[in-house]
């Protein structure tokens, strides 16, 4: 991975900051001097809605209007976003979490401090770690990730969850900006060559919850849980980091121990809107990942070891302990855990 703090190239993606906390209209300047002819880096077409994103270069931290991110998987867990959503509308927090993580996505650690009444739209309204300008490599690195494709049009590779949370948050939406960083621009290749060395990356994930293949022109065209089906292997997946598996920044992780849940049926079938029938579902899953040989072939090639299982369930410790603890703390608790906030959102909204 390339890392490169912002620059003076990144200075035309310093506009849309600029719009994204209101400061500056939201037309992009043209490169090149007063009376010259653009050349957005070489190509011809000027009438891309994605010419801002033209000359985003690989290392770069990207500005983006995540209504016009292309997703690279044709399904969410579902659970996961309503666990975000939960903690962002039914939050215990003393900073509302969803401006940490909108801080953290931007490359900035996390929120600092929020004035009342801040908002998701108003970047203005909170404090991140670190300014724009002060990123670091550590920093840098849970960054989401977006793929430059043909127009300059944004393909993302890793935050579909993130970024379908901030869409769904009543002050985000498709309006909303945050920072991405660059793994490549291809905006040079025809859509043909573009989706084979995205396949050739492994940066695309086309099965569907039931495993069937899908068709690149059958992804979603944005993210926002409507376009999306829910993988509910997916979503059960998520609550088992650090429990079973731990992340090590693989595209579509998750999706492949998912593969492996429904193939191989550890757990069959489970209530998603019981909490305790849910955690021994996670439970028993978590345990079976970290019961398996780590060259055993999980899914697509990929093995246990390569996919990140644990050595031990929960890291070792005992039931009461560590991760899984924290998993299990109810809605109640002063500090609930994932699994409450996502029940508790589903409860609040009537979803199933």
């Amino acid at each position: 991975m390339r890392f490169r703090l912002p620059s003076a190239r990144i200075a035309a993606v310093g506009a849309a900051l600029a719009v994204a906390a209101g400061s500056a209209p939201a037309a992009f300047a043209a490169p090149g001097a007063p009376g010259t002819r653009p050349s957005f880096c070489g190509h011809d077409n000027r009438h891309t809605p994605f010419a801002q994103y033209l000359c985003a270069q690989e290392g770069d931290l990207l500005d983006v209007r995540i209504g016009d991110v292309h997703p690279t998987q044709p399904a969410l867990g579902y659970d996961e976003v309503y666990y975000k959503l939960g903690r962002y509308t039914l939050g215990k927090d003393a900073i509302n979490k969803k401006f940490s993580d909108w801080c953290e996505a931007d490359g900035r650690i996390e929120a600092v401090a929020a004035a009342p009444g801040a908002r998701l739209d108003d970047p203005s309204s909170f404090t991140c770690a670190l300014p724009v300008g002060g990123e670091t490599a550590a920093s840098i690195e849970p960054m989401k990730t977006v793929v430059i494709g043909p127009g300059g049009e944004p393909f993302l590779t890793d935050g579909h969850h993130t970024l379908t949370s901030f869409f769904e948050t009543p002050d985000g939406g498709a309006d909303l900006h945050v920072r991405l960083r660059v793994q490549a621009n291809f905006s040079n290749l025809t859509r043909q060559a573009f989706w084979d060395q995205m396949q050739a990356h492994k940066w695309v994930y086309l099965s569907d919850p039931e495993g069937n293949p899908v068709r690149i022109n059958k992804l979603p065209t944005g993210v926002g849980l409507a376009n999306f089906e829910n993988d509910k292997y997916r979503g059960l997946l998520y609550f088992g980091r650090d429990i079973g598996y731990a992340q090590n920044g693989l595209p579509f992780q998750e999706f492949y121990w998912g593969s492996w849940v429904r193939d191989t049926a550890p757990v069959a079938d489970w209530d998603t809107t019981d909490q305790a029938g849910y955690l021994a579902a996670v439970r028993t899953v978590t345990e079976a990942m970290t019961a398996l040989p780590k060259d055993t072939v999980v899914d697509s090639g990929f093995t246990a070891g390569q996919l990140g299982a644990l050595s031990q369930w929960n890291a070792g410790k005992a039931a009461n302990k560590g991760e899984f603890d924290k998993l299990s703390k109810p809605y109640s608790d002063a500090k609930p855990g994932k699994l409450a906030y996502a029940l508790e959102y589903k409860r609040v909204h009537g979803l199933g």
